[in-house]
This record gives structure tokens, C-alpha cells and sequence, in this order.
């Protein structure tokens, strides 16, 4: 029997006593944006392909295309310390000395909000997170918190959750949550990635459950058809609770990190397959934008997310319409 002062009570006390969870009034959609997230990382987003700017102008183009008022945005609260402690080590927590910490923390806040109004209105999207490449004790690839296992750990203590399917589609392997649930038989893990590229982590892939690789210059027919052929197998295999969806775009043709070749309007039907399968199933599903390394990142991810409102995969309309575009994202 667990004692009070066991890691599994200190961590359930941490998330109980959390202001990550909130009540989201019905006026407000479940996608969740910060201005935040768009903090510039000092200049150093010259220095390699990331778009720091990627979130705010996801949100830009929905709302001038009038399918989301800016009203109806949802702000998640900043992650503090002890939210963190919820994966994180002090240890590790005491190395982060950077310029990306700020943004990221709002991120993680964004990311555990989407699986509470997942739970309640059947789906969410928080417009960044997904740092697949944490893990509890070790950062990599852009990734400074593990928002997907933070989100998860609070899923099962605030929303009762005990089974939850991690579907990975970014372009790169998803080593940090793989290693944090690398013995939890609660979490089920779907993993479409580049065997060719970063992170290149053999051991972490001993413990995807559902491990799909392929290869640079994969182009969209035959990526699709591996999704729906890998969807297949997780419909059979696992019946989550809950989906966390990591829909990276840097599976475009051209992004200089993911080597794929897949077309925007493929990164589209990729998007709608993954939502498809969970309101299918009746599962409620929460996405998170992670990797895409191209300008024209942003510009997908909103075409994607208007493609979803058309086919009434999610519901964009909170109860103010949506009629306003006004102001600043």
C-alpha cells in the first residue's frame, strides 16, 4: 500500500492541487492558444528553420477566414514548478538555463487543458505543444517539458482516464513519451516516423507498441495508405479512454528536418483519418501541432483545422458565433 509520502501521492497531490484544470465557459471553443507561445527565442530562430512565429499565425488565418472568432480562443494557464514536478525531477528542472523556457511552460498549461475539454466537449486542440522528445529526466530536439506525459499523468488523475492511445505522426520518432510510459501498460503507442532521421533512439523504440517506420522521400499515397493501415491495427489492438494526437506537419514535402514528401493537401487527410477514427470510436481526442519546420507550416495546420469544422469532426462555434476577426492574435 502506497504510503502519503510515496512518489505516486506526491505526484497525485501535485495535480490535484493544480490550476492547470479550470472551467472553460461554453462561450469559449476547446482550441487553445497563447499569445505567448510566440515568444521569439532571442534571435535564434535565424539560426535554424523553426517558425517561432508558427501558432499566432495558425490563428490569424482561422480567424480571417471566419471560422473562429478570436473571442472564443481559449487561454491556458502558465505551468508552474510543481505542475512540472508532476514528470520532471528537480534535477532537471535546475539544468534549464534557456530562452525557450516561458514559452514552453504556457505550452505544457495548453496541452493538459486540451484533455479536460476533450473529456467534456469530445475534442480539443491546443495550437502548439508536442515535445515528443522529452522525457522526464532529458530534453532533446527543440523539447524542453514533457507536455504529452504531464497531460496524460493528469488525465488519469483528474478525468479518471486508465487507458489512453498516444497516435504519433509527427515525421520524427516520439522518444521522450515512449520512455516515460515505457512500462505503463495504460498507454498504448502508435508511432509513424522517419527511421532515417532524429532522434534515432533504438532504445526507446523497444517500448512503442505499435512502431511504423519509413522512409525519407515517402510520398503521400503510400504515407496515407500506411496510416490507414496502421489506424486498423490500433482499432483492433487498444480501446482507449482517451486519444493524445501529435500532428506534426514537418511530414511536408520540403521541411528540411522530416525528409518526407507528403503534399499539404495529404497532411489535410491525414488529420481527418486520426479524427475520423476517434469520433468513430466515440473517443474524445485532443491534438497537438509539435514539429513543422516551414513557413508554410501554419498555413496547413488551419487548412486542416477548417477541413475538420467542414466535415463536423469538431464543432468551432461557441455560443458568442463567430462573427468577429477584429484585434490582435
Amino acid at each position: 500500500m502506497a504510503t502519503s509520502s510515496s512518489p505516486e501521492n506526491i505526484r497525485r497531490t501535485r495535480i490535484l492541487s493544480s490550476k492547470l484544470y479550470f472551467d472553460v465557459p461554453p462561450s469559449k471553443v476547446p482550441v487553445i492558444y497563447s499569445s505567448v507561445y510566440n515568444i521569439a527565442f532571442f534571435g535564434i530562430e535565424k539560426l535554424h528553420p523553426f517558425d517561432s512565429s508558427k501558432w499566432g499565425r495558425i490563428c490569424q488565418f482561422l480567424v480571417s477566414e471566419g471560422v473562429l472568432d478570436k473571442k472564443c480562443i481559449t487561454e491556458p494557464e502558465e505551468a508552474s514548478k510543481e505542475d512540472l514536478l508532476v514528470v520532471h525531477s528537480e534535477k532537471y528542472l535546475d539544468s534549464l538555463q534557456n530562452s525557450l523556457t516561458v514559452a514552453k511552460i504556457m505550452e505544457v498549461g495548453g496541452s493538459v487543458l486540451a484533455a479536460k475539454l476533450a473529456k467534456e466537449r469530445g475534442w480539443a486542440i491546443n495550437v502548439g505543444g508536442g515535445f515528443h522528445h522529452c522525457s522526464a529526466d532529458k530534453g532533446g530536439g527543440f523539447c524542453a517539458y514533457a507536455d504529452i506525459s504531464i497531460c496524460i499523468h493528469f488525465a488519469f488523475v483528474q478525468l479518471k482516464v486508465s487507458r489512453v492511445m498516444i497516435i504519433d505522426l509527427d515525421a520524427h520518432q516520439g522518444n521522450g513519451h515512449e520512455i516515460d510510459f515505457a512500462k505503463d501498460k495504460r498507454v498504448y503507442i502508435l508511432d509513424v516516423y522517419n527511421s532515417e532521421i532524429y532522434p534515432g533512439d533504438y532504445n526507446a523504440r523497444r517500448f512503442i507498441n505499435q512502431k511504423v517506420e519509413v522512409l525519407s522521400g515517402t510520398t503521400t499515397d503510400v504515407y496515407l495508405k500506411t496510416v490507414d493501415d496502421a489506424l486498423e491495427v490500433a482499432r483492433r489492438s487498444f480501446d482507449p479512454e482517451l486519444v493524445v494526437y501529435n500532428a506534426g506537419t514537418d511530414i511536408l514535402d520540403g521541411d528540411p528536418l522530416g525528409r518526407l514528401m507528403i503534399s499539404p493537401d495529404g497532411v489535410i487527410e491525414r488529420d481527418e483519418k486520426v479524427f475520423t477514427f476517434a469520433r468513430e470510436k466515440g473517443i474524445p481526442i485532443l491534438m497537438l501541432t509539435s514539429g513543422g519546420y516551414m513557413k508554410s507550416s501554419a498555413r496547413v495546420i488551419a487548412d486542416s483545422i477548417i477541413n475538420l469544422s467542414r466535415k463536423q469532426l469538431i464543432d468551432m462555434s461557441g455560443t458568442q458565433g463567430t462573427a468577429g476577426t477584429g484585434g490582435q492574435i
